[in-house]
């Protein structure tokens, strides 16, 4: 007989079910045992005179072990698990849980240990049925609109940021990174005449961050754009496909969001209000009385991008901001400059507080690029190999790497990305 789903059990129709024990509870002639599948959870009643076999066995249960029963279900409108009750014909020990490690005052860090009985917990189940559907929606909206999904390699003898926070292997004798962004493939792709493309895919960054939005090891959605302008050209690409998302999310899970996280699944009122780099600082002076040093103007820190938030949801509708026009210093040296300007084409995509990407249009020119580089403190000999991108015709290309992890964590209202991310991978670690 094919298992059965408790959602799926109708009232006198023989079926077979399995899950896990929640609960046990014993009276004078009956036997109660709470079942959960992935689906739910139903009550199941055994009588210790009519069906002594069956409650010896519950009698050796514990909490979490699993279970099969066949039998039928029957209405009880005093039970509280949709009005009905399980009444068993025979029941299957398939595995016996020894007492748990964990429960729910068990701190973090403990739960992590022990991460896969924690995630047996349907807000914790939640959380990936519902990343599931964000990366689905967002897939979704490239696909239709005739992007090209690339993979790329998580193995490189480059490093795409050109710093020194990587994962170096050995590949073969020769040293390897693990990359810290599909960005130079994606820039590949372009050059070889895709036009547009798209990738969902893991990165890896080794700096020794123990905040609550860092990992070692996270998820990316990054897209690239061939022939734009301007960075505002891609900040109007990122903003529907943006919006697209939340309204999906908040359309098929609105509800459930509220109901397990308490928070709400917000659209912007208007258009994701843009703002300068410089003029940030200034509203910082003008509403809040902040006076930011000029050696601190290259950037945002944690605490100013959460303050640039608040004031974007206050005075402007929205809860997320993009904030432009950064110093080139301070950015990648791929940042193709602004004419006239010592900022690039660059901007961040900030959302409730946190950094969700960074986007930009990129120094497509060989030898301005090359020379970026060298401005940065690289030596451009040992980016030869993805200079050569660059050599034989590449047009104009912008995009962006958006962080899965942080989105979700904001979205949902998360102490912390590891509460995001199936199993977490960080500085100290890298179990189980």
């Amino acid at each position: 007989m094919k298992k059965t789903y408790v959602k799926d059990i109708q009232v006198g129709v023989e079926c077979e079910i399995s899950g896990w024990v929640e609960k046990i509870r014993s009276q004078k002639t009956m036997q109660f045992v709470v079942l959960k599948d992935v689906s739910g959870s139903i009550q199941v009643a055994i009588d210790k005179v009519g069906q002594p076999d069956i409650s010896k066995v519950v009698e050796t249960l514990s909490r979490q072990s699993v279970v099969r029963f066949t039998g039928k279900a029957i209405k009880a409108e005093m039970v509280k698990l949709g009005g009905i009750e399980f009444v068993p014909t025979t029941i299957e020990v398939e595995s016996i849980a020894e007492d748990l490690p964990i429960d729910e005052e068990s701190g973090k860090e403990l739960k992590m240990d022990y991460r896969w009985i924690d995630l047996r917990q349907d807000k914790e189940r939640l959380i990936f049925e519902i990343r599931t559907y964000i990366e689905q929606v967002m897939r979704e909206y490239f696909v239709e609109r005739g992007y090209i999904e690339i993979h790329s390699p998580k193995i490189t003898s480059q490093c795409s940021e050109g710093g020194a926070d990587v994962f170096t292997l050995d590949y073969y004798g020769q040293k390897a990174y693990l990359t810290q962004s599909p960005q130079f493939y994606k820039q590949m792709a372009i050059a070889s005449g895709f036009d547009k493309v798209f990738e969902i895919g893991a990165y890896y960054r080794a700096e020794k961050s123990f905040t609550a939005r860092h990992t070692a090891e996270a998820t990316c959605l990054d897209f690239e754009v061939a022939h734009v302008k301007s960075h505002h050209e891609v900040m109007d690409i990122e903003e529907d496909w943006f919006v697209f998302v939340l309204k999906k999310i908040q359309e098929k899970y609105g509800t459930k969001i509220k109901e397990f996280f308490d928070v709400e699944v917000k659209l912007p009122e208007r258009e994701i209000p843009r703002i300068k780099l410089a003029d940030v600082f200034k509203i910082f002076k003008e509403t809040y009385g902040v006076d930011v040093p000029e050696a601190e103007q290259l950037d945002l820190s944690p605490d100013y991008e959460k303050l640039i938030c608040d004031y974007a949801a206050k005075y402007l509708g929205s809860e997320a901001v993009f904030i432009t026009d950064y110093p080139a210093e301070a950015r990648a040296f791929y940042s193709k400059k602004i004419d006239g300007s010592f900022d690039c084409m660059s901007f961040d995509l900030i959302y409730r507080g946190w950094e969700m990407n960074s986007g930009a249009v990129r120094e497509h020119r060989y030898q301005q690029l090359k020379d970026q580089i060298e401005e940065h403190g690289v030596d451009s000999e040992k980016m030869k190999d993805y200079l050569e991108f660059f050599k034989y015709g590449c047009p104009t290309h912008g995009g962006i790497g958006f962080g899965i992890e942080r989105f979700l964590a904001k979205l949902l209202g998360l102490p912390s990305l590891k509460e995001a991310i199936f199993v977490f991978r960080g500085p100290s670690r890298i179990k189980p």
